[in-house]
């Protein structure tokens, strides 16, 4: 029980950061910062990716994630 616990703290962590650094992005990129949106997106798909990784989130639910704040960063250019 006690490892149960002690992992699902770090996995709940881990997905908070990841909600915070999505956040970061999406605001960088609305706000047409165009470089700060794309360093915050490294940032944020290095952190999902290694959730996925250790198993906090699901690889495919990553891989979802990462494509839309792509997308974000993405439009902050245009």
């Amino acid at each position: 029980m006690k490892q149960a616990a002690a992992r699902n703290r770090r996995n709940v962590t881990r997905k908070s950061g990841i909600k915070t650094l999505g956040k970061s992005v999406r605001a960088a990129a609305a706000a047409g910062n165009a470089t700060d949106a794309a360093a915050r997106f490294q940032t944020a798909e290095s952190a999902i990716a290694k959730a996925a990784k250790a198993g906090a989130i699901h690889k495919r639910t990553a891989a979802r994630r990462i494509s839309r704040l792509a997308r974000a960063a993405a439009a902050s250019k245009k």
